[in-house]
């Protein structure tokens, strides 16, 4: 699968039996990477035979227990795999601080280097590019300092038209220039637009992770039509609102509406308060404001 979101933890801060605490895998063409780390994620990976040998950037949203305590086990067992690859932590500039010593303790004899990357909570920036895939930050409404990440492909090449291609002679060697959309001239001087030799491009996907959050409409202008919205759904619509504000959460139905107003192709649900024995009430609230809702559960995985 190309594109994915493999789910490994769908629970949140108060341990449940059938859920373990978030954790996920992104998967965009070549590139994995993981957000948020709680506990058990090494298991659940085992567990759902997830490959980790591209996996080289972990995306710490805050520093709840929850999202963070699975990071110090994940990578000892890293160390004993012989991983050799750097791992990249993208997080809260105190989480080097809190766990810096435990993993040098724990995995000191490891043959890859963690680097700690931090980054600014409360401003969205781009914290992560590479040649196809960029990662921004989107500031969060929570208890503690917090941030959701927008993945965003860059632009993908043009589409070679070989038959129109070979018409005007066109040589091997001028194929990434038609690629990156420029003109093709002949031996004779002759422009040959683009556009006759390509068609357009693969549209790019563009994923947004949200959790943990309050209701929140700041970072609408970020996630407007993405292909595929996470957004934590930790009580249905009948809890106590004084909770939803108090412990800044969102419900399915603020999630749904959120979906709605960003005009996003699919949402996912999760971070389900323990409460809740079934994620099926989550799906059925958010259907009745935005349709294509999904709610997680661990194990799943969802294409885009």
């Amino acid at each position: 699968m190309e594109y994915s979101l493999r789910i490994l933890g769908s629970g949140s801060a108060k341990p449940s039996i059938n859920r373990f605490q978030t954790s996920q895998v992104l998967q965009m063409r070549e590139r994995q990477f993981l957000i948020d780390c709680g506990e058990g994620t090494q298991t659940r990976l085992r567990q759902y035979n997830s490959r980790t040998a591209r996996l080289n950037h972990i995306f710490i949203s805050h520093l709840h227990g929850d999202h963070c305590l699975g990071l110090v086990g994940l990578i000892s067992t890293f160390g004993m795999l012989g991983r050799t690859n750097d791992l990249v932590i993208h997080s809260h500039p105190d989480l080097e601080r809190v766990i810096g010593e435990q993993i040098k303790f724990f995995a000191a004899d490891s043959l890859f280097k963690v680097i700690f990357e931090p980054f600014n909570p409360e401003t969205s920036e781009i914290i992560f590019e590479d040649k196809a895939v960029t990662v921004r930050t989107l500031p969060l409404k929570h208890t503690v300092p917090t941030c959701g990440f927008l993945f965003e492909e860059k632009q993908l090449p043009r589409h070679i038209n070989k038959e129109m291609a070979d018409a005007f002679n066109v040589p091997i060697a001028f194929y990434k220039e038609l690629k990156d959309g420029i003109d093709f001239i002949t031996p004779d001087g002759e422009v040959v637009e683009n556009r006759r030799l390509t068609t357009e491009p693969t549209a790019r996907k563009r994923v947004a992770y949200m959790s943990d959050t309050a209701y929140s409409e700041k970072n609408l202008q970020w996630i407007e039509g993405v292909d595929l919205l996470y957004h934590e759904s930790t009580y249905l619509s009948d809890i106590d609102i004084i909770k939803l504000k108090t412990r800044k959460h969102s419900s399915a139905a603020q999630a749904a509406e959120l979906a709605k107003k960003a005009g996003v192709k699919k949402l996912i649900l999760g971070h389900y308060s323990s409460t809740y024995t079934s994620s099926k009430p989550f799906q059925d609230e958010a259907r009745t404001i935005f349709l294509e809702s999904y709610a997680a559960n661990d194990g799943d995985t969802f294409e885009f």
